[in-house]
């Protein structure tokens, strides 16, 4: 498996300049490469090659206009050539409904929030036998290691945010084995419900609370977004008063990943299977409760318990968003009706059992779940009924018109 481990550098006065160079070409040769190919498009030619793109605008880079372009590494324009590439792909594959549907590439700006270069492995990269990251044509930057990586890396990216922050991201493989050995197989399974009051409750009975970061930041952020509000558009003290804005956000950002990742680790760690919800984030995002949806963030966190049970050889389950998970009985299964948000405990109809509501749902979960890893759950809709219903055989004698108007005799369907 191949993962992505994300390092804080810090780059001299000089090496920010040359990165931001470095973040320039690689932006005009996009950019660039993205005007021809709509430019042909326009025409009604045929569709500009990467190889006839790295012809055109790199090949040639030492003379004419674009001479400037040789003070980088042509790697790093290399790659800018194959994320326009990934861009159109992904923009078709969403066309053809193989993905979620995306938009077309668009231009880049150097006022974009997120600047960024790859380096691949012949780009004669490499990190100092005293932990220095060395890029070519930019020099040993330094680097906060704060683990050690579980073998070589072979893809550098170096990105600039919004908060005026580096970072290195390194591409590395994953051992399988040293995987399992880091975490032993275990016979607990779980299943977990997603929510708001509580952000994750378990099967068990476990309830975690909701930090809600972004809350706790909305004092600090309304301050530095009225102090941008008030300077003037284009000075030095606007684009201070944006860097500023941009922290207050990265901080919460950070604390939210960081107790993402140390509840999905516990979460893997303790159970053998993991069994969550499919939830309809962009539909809540909708709601009267976005804020508090974005500030959950039920996507990244759930994303993490999928690749991490992969990684560590766990099951994961994603249970049908429409299965009623606080209706049913987890003792009997008898189905009450809907419940709001206000009952947080109900008795059951049927056998007189008396359930909290989220642990309910969470044991549900996990029923549900096992059906699904097994390949014995029904997909249902959003009224309870089976999606794709199974074939059905014609009726033997079945009358029916042919397009000259005689009638005809349909027999049985092949099943």
């Amino acid at each position: 498996m191949q993962l992505r481990y994300n390092f804080r550098i810090s780059p001299t006065p000089g090496q920010r300049t040359a990165l931001a160079r470095a973040f320039g070409c690689v932006r005009v040769v996009y950019n660039d490469a993205l005007r021809i190919r709509e430019d042909a498009r326009e025409a009604g030619l045929p569709f500009v090659t990467s190889a006839e793109l790295s012809k055109r605008l790199i090949a040639s880079k030492k003379t004419g206009p674009r001479a400037w372009l040789g003070e980088v590494s042509s790697v790093v324009l290399q790659q800018s050539l194959r994320d326009l590439d990934t861009a159109y792909k992904n923009f078709f594959d969403g066309l053809k409904g193989e993905r979620p549907r995306m938009g077309a590439p668009r231009f880049k700006s150097r006022r974009d929030n997120r600047q960024t270069i790859r380096f691949t492995a012949n780009a004669g990269w490499k990190i100092t036998p005293g932990g220095r990251l060395r890029l070519p044509k930019i020099g040993d930057i330094p680097v906060k290691w704060s683990r050690s990586l579980p073998s070589t890396p072979f893809t550098v990216t170096v990105a600039k945010d919004a908060a005026g922050r580096y970072f290195a991201s390194f591409v590395v493989e994953t051992d399988p084995a040293a995987d399992l050995d880091r975490m032993p197989a275990t016979a607990d399974e779980v299943g977990i419900d997603l929510g708001l009051t509580y952000f994750a409750v378990l099967c068990d009975g476990r309830k975690v609370s909701a930090p809600k970061f972004f809350r706790r930041a909305e004092r600090k952020l309304r301050k530095a977004q009225r102090n941008l509000a008030r300077k003037t558009k284009g000075s030095n003290n606007r684009r201070k008063a944006v860097v500023k804005v941009a922290r207050a956000h990265a901080h919460a950002a950070n604390a939210r990943r960081d107790f993402h990742h140390k509840l999905s680790t516990m979460i893997v760690r303790e159970n053998q299977a993991v069994y969550v919800e499919d939830l309809a984030v962009k539909g809540l995002a909708r709601t009267r409760l976005a804020k508090s949806v974005h500030d959950a963030g039920w996507s990244a966190f759930v994303s993490m318990l999928e690749y991490k049970t992969a990684r560590y050889g766990r099951v994961f389950a994603r249970v049908d968003r429409f299965f009623p998970s606080s209706r049913l009985c987890s003792a009997c299964g008898f189905k009450d009706g809907p419940k709001p948000l206000n009952v947080r405990e109900w008795t059951c109809q049927g056998c007189g059992t008396v359930h909290d509501r989220d642990v309910n749902a969470a044991v549900n979960i996990r029923t549900e779940g096992r059906k699904v890893a097994a390949g014995q759950a029904e997909t249902v809709n959003g009224r309870g009924a089976q999606v794709s219903p199974g074939s059905v055989p014609a009726p033997r004698d079945e009358a029916a018109t042919r397009r000259d108007g005689q009638p005809t005799v349909v027999g049985i369907l092949a099943l």
